[in-house]
């Protein structure tokens, strides 16, 4: 179980949020919506453990994230705005190399079906930096096709992609969540889930 317990985060002189707090079971999405500059990247980047709260804990399975450091990071799966892409390497190598990285290593067939889940399959005779912005996104989130990482957290997943991309992270997402995993997300755009997201508004 993902907990957030009042939650508060200051940036500069600037309070973003405070009194943040929801839990999430195994299967269940949350949907963190709200206008720029609101707090939902630095919400999601909370949880991920990337910053502290001013106030408040992120607990995992009832204990602070804090304490349980590499469990939970080896529970977590996180895409953030950032594709952190390689320009240099092609679609495959990216995602052997991601794999390699946090101790999964692959085989390259295994790299080459998760890139076609996600439709740039096609595209693996190219460096990455050949790619379009929408493409590079779909490389990025080939990751998740990979993990099986019981949280998934997204910051703004669908910048970039089109409709039938969008349809396929959906597929992706409704996945993991059947197969009792974790999601928070946030977008600007609607993703539609089979499984009823709840949702975190920000004002």
């Amino acid at each position: 179980m993902l907990r957030a317990i009042d939650l508060e985060c200051i940036r500069g002189t600037r309070r973003l949020f405070d009194g943040v707090s929801f839990a999430l079971e195994p299967g269940e999405c949350l949907f963190v919506q709200g206008p720029n500059g609101c707090g939902k990247t630095s919400l999601l980047r909370i949880l991920c453990g990337l910053a502290r709260p001013e106030r408040g804990e992120v607990h995992w399975n009832a204990e602070p994230i804090r304490a349980v450091g590499e469990q939970y990071r080896a529970a977590l799966a996180y895409c953030g705005h950032a594709n952190a892409l390689k320009d240099d390497l092609t679609p495959a190598e990216n995602l052997l190399a991601a794999a390699a990285l946090a101790g999964e290593p692959m085989q390259r067939g295994r790299a080459r079906s998760a890139l076609a889940a996600l439709g740039v399959e096609q595209l693996d005779a190219l460096p990455v930096r050949a790619l379009s912005a929408g493409q590079k996104r779909r490389v990025a989130l080939a990751r998740l096709a990979l993990t099986e990482r019981r949280l998934w957290i997204l910051d703004e997943p669908l910048t970039s992609l089109d409709v039938g991309a969008a349809a396929t992270l959906a597929g992706l997402v409704d996945a993991h969540l059947g197969r009792g995993g974790i999601a928070v997300l946030t977008s600007h755009q609607p993703i539609e889930l089979r499984v009823e997201a709840r949702i975190f508004a920000f004002a």
